[in-house]
């Protein structure tokens, strides 16, 4: 058994990407792939997010409003954004507060 490990460790050594794909690659990448969705989940359902910023249409669907009712937050002063080449842009971490009831600024 341990020979044929030494001869699989030649042989993909000497390998490159474009020539040979078994069921041993694949199923490798599924399990990396499978791990990797189950970490970005975990981390979204403990509260840890990878986005910073977010466009007008995500902060809409976060708070399931209308898109005028998102132009008066933003009016009122209700909700900080930037706007970069025509889009919108409003941070994480203000609409946690807007949703925490407490006014951005």
């Amino acid at each position: 058994m341990q020979d044929d490990k030494v001869v699989n460790q030649k042989i993909t050594a000497t390998i490159h990407k474009d020539q040979l794909l078994t069921v041993g690659h694949l199923d490798a990448f599924r399990d990396t792939l499978l791990n990797d969705i189950r970490e970005l989940l975990q981390a979204e359902r403990f509260g840890h997010r990878e986005k910073l910023f977010l466009r007008s249409s995500e902060v809409r669907k976060m708070l399931n409003i209308s898109p005028g009712t998102l132009q008066n937050l933003r009016i009122n002063g209700s909700l900080d954004y930037k706007k970069i080449g025509g889009i919108i842009f409003y941070r994480y971490e203000d609409i946690e507060r807007l949703l925490n009831g407490s006014k951005t600024k």
